[in-house]
């Protein structure tokens, strides 16, 4: 059963947000439902962060088969991870962050969420950013 965009959404964010034993869990339930789903964390200076982000979402993608190995798949989950990340800049240029990104596809969804964790001296900050690709169903 394909899943709406806002159904795939939620469950790149739930991974997002997810703890690791949280996530093998989500993970099993998603897949039940046919979803499909990946996690990774990442961490670091948030501008020497960004490449590696994205690298991570797109590994993670391919290494559960969410994607394939074509550079067009590659490029959607690429460019969704790369407008997510985007869209916190502004809060997070400059500063330490660490956290977990989460991607999800449903059929021809296929959505990159960063939840995002922001360290300034004893204060932290939360942020999530999100974006949505459509791409060629690998079953059609």
């Amino acid at each position: 059963m394909e899943h709406n965009s806002l159904e795939t959404a939620k469950a790149a964010i739930k991974m997002a947000i997810s703890t690791r034993s949280e996530e093998k869990q989500l993970k099993k339930e998603f897949a039940a439902d046919e979803i499909n789903t990946a996690a990774v964390d990442f961490g670091g200076e948030f501008n020497k962060s960004v490449p590696e982000i994205i690298e991570r979402a797109v590994i993670a993608a391919k290494r559960e088969n969410i994607i394939d190995e074509s550079h067009v798949a590659q490029g959607a989950v690429a460019g969704a991870a790369h407008d997510a990340v985007t869209q916190i800049m502004p809060r997070t240029m400059g500063l330490n962050v660490g956290g977990k990104i989460g991607v999800a596809r449903s059929g021809e969804h296929i959505v990159v969420a960063v939840f995002f964790g922001v360290g300034m001296f004893n204060l932290n900050e939360v942020t999530v950013g999100l974006s949505h690709r459509s791409l060629l169903d690998k079953e059609a």
